[in-house]
């Protein structure tokens, strides 16, 4: 079933979370991911994604798309923090203020979103049982997260559509992975998913269920910049 990208803008519920699938359409959409080519990513996204299979090995992991998941967040908090600025500079204009303000809005839902996927991936990983280096794990992702915020509020700041088109780029490579490593692990399947955020973010029949709706919000939020790259700033 083809969406487009102002279809899937329009569908999204106010508070930020995107739409709960079913189990059929959860296996629908992880097939058109999979069928679908990858972005060629810009030289920024391919800097930060060389570095990270530098850092965290080129095999997909639960751990390494927790750092993924922290960085996810950046994006939408660069955007929100300049449209304050924006909003701080033209109060005097009430309409034009309303429609930045409308912006705050939008990014703060983006990051909401990606913060329940981090904290869910911190959830799955301490199920794991595994032993994460401290600097590894906690001290480089919050480096490179600062970086990248900075690199993203720069951007925004001088042309949005420039912004726009990096995430672009890191939510279409978050997507495919998280696809592509449900493909590889049958097993999850076989695990439901009930843990401690289930009640925000929802249950799901299969660990592969939960991780198939990450990859579908993870497209959700490429459309929604591939519309916004589409536009000026603030319409």
């Amino acid at each position: 079933m083809s969406t487009s990208s102002d279809e899937v803008v329009r569908e999204q519920p106010k508070l930020g979370i995107t739409e709960r699938l079913s189990h059929e359409r959860l296996l629908e959409e992880q097939r058109r991911t999979l069928d679908t080519p990858r972005r060629k990513p810009g030289l920024a996204a391919r800097a930060l994604f060389t570095a990270m299979d530098l850092l965290y090995g080129r095999t997909r992991t639960l751990s390494k798309f927790k750092v993924l998941e922290v960085i996810a967040r950046v994006p939408y908090q660069a955007w929100e923090n300049v449209a304050y600025v924006a909003v701080t500079h033209r109060y005097s204009k009430p309409a034009f203020a309303r429609r930045i303000f409308d912006r705050v809005h939008e990014s703060r839902a983006q990051q909401d979103n990606e913060q329940w996927h981090l904290l869910i991936l911190e959830e799955l990983v301490e199920e794991e049982g595994g032993r994460e280096p401290f600097i590894r794990y906690r001290v480089i992702p919050q480096i490179i997260a600062f970086a990248y915020y900075q690199l993203s509020w720069v951007l925004y700041a001088l042309k949005p559509a420039w912004s726009y088109g990096l995430n672009v780029d890191f939510e279409d490579h978050a997507e495919h992975e998280y696809a592509r490593y449900v493909k590889e692990h049958p097993e999850l399947e076989m695990r439901p998913y009930e843990g401690m955020f289930a009640e925000e973010y929802g249950r799901f029949e299969t660990m592969g269920d939960l991780l198939r709706q990450i990859s579908y919000d993870e497209r959700v939020h490429k459309l929604e910049s591939l519309q916004r790259m589409r536009e000026p700033r603030f319409v």
